[in-house]
């Protein structure tokens, strides 16, 4: 398994989410409402992978994404501090999600939906700065491209 990169990650389903961005720009606060959307049946059962940091690596021919295991199972809740959250160890990686994204656009081009990743492409959400996040990726998740 590669070198950690600074991003959180939730298993939802049988597929991983990285999410990507600058500090404070909200990747904790969207992986636990991914993991309050997959309790209460929005989507399928959502489980914290990683928060703040996580490592990838290939894995046949897609990504694996994995716990960084000293911070394995914890979460910063804003206002609440540091919490223990149920976790998976890793998951495979299914969708990007970059928050504050300079390409984060109403209607995106083809190119910016899908990243490349350690040679493998990903689908990927640009999400715009002050944008909610949860919408767009439930959204991705729960519907299909007209």
């Amino acid at each position: 398994m590669g070198d950690s990169v600074h991003a959180s990650a939730v298993q939802v389903g049988s597929l991983a989410v990285l999410i990507r961005g600058p500090s404070g720009s909200g990747k904790s606060q969207l992986a636990f409402n991914l993991v309050l959307a997959g309790r209460s049946g929005v989507i399928a059962p959502t489980f914290l992978i990683s928060d703040d940091r996580v490592r990838l690596g290939r894995s046949g021919d897609g990504i694996e994404v994995a716990a960084v295991e000293s911070i394995a199972g914890r979460i910063e809740i804003r206002g609440l501090g540091i919490r223990r959250c149920a976790h998976v160890g890793a998951g495979k990686l299914g969708l990007v999600v970059d928050l504050a994204a300079p390409d984060g656009a109403r209607m995106p081009s083809a190119a910016a939906l899908k990243v490349r990743i350690l040679g493998v492409t990903v689908p990927r959400i640009p999400v715009m700065t002050d944008f909610p996040a949860l919408s767009l990726v439930i959204a991705a998740l729960t519907t299909e491209e007209a």
